[in-house]
């Protein structure tokens, strides 16, 4: 399954989730937090204009990888396999968030304080065991975030 495919569901603050995504990038990075060009990390982090969702002038993202591919990854080799790219590895990181929130049926906040506390978690379980699974912490943080989706009449919640 590849949720790439411009069907994601709810948003997330790009710039508040990025800088918990930016720890961790920094904490993998080269020795003395170098990127493999040799130039510090950006300490700006993800702009606030991304989302889960493109927006109306964003045309969806295509990557290289699936959803089946991204799952038994842990922290560490997603960060090798988004080639220690600090906005692959977000993208990584927002397609497993995507994917955890549609098969729970809940919605991601569109808050930036929400997108933060996601980030400060996800940074914390990444650094505390490096060889975790990627998805288990993005799907913690997105139950600890989401709210359950709206249902229709006569449809429970799951």
């Amino acid at each position: 399954m590849n949720v790439n495919d411009g069907k994601r569901t709810g948003k997330w603050n790009r710039r508040a989730l990025g800088l918990g995504v930016l720890a961790i990038a920094l904490f993998f990075a080269a020795p003395a937090g170098l990127a493999q060009n040799g130039q510090a990390p950006s300490q700006q982090g993800p702009t606030a204009e991304g989302a889960l969702q493109p927006g109306a002038n964003e045309a969806p993202e295509k990557h290289t990888w699936t959803i089946d591919q991204l799952v038994p990854l842990t922290v560490a080799q997603a960060w090798q396999k988004s080639g220690r790219n600090e906005d692959r590895f977000f993208d990584m990181v927002q397609d497993l968030a995507a994917f955890s929130a549609k098969n729970r049926n809940l919605v991601l906040p569109q808050s930036e304080e929400a997108g933060r506390q996601a980030g400060e978690y996800i940074k914390q379980q990444a650094k505390a065991d490096p060889q975790q699974l990627l998805y288990v912490i993005v799907d913690r943080a997105v139950r600890k975030v989401a709210t359950p989706a709206n249902t229709g009449p006569g449809q429970a919640a799951k």
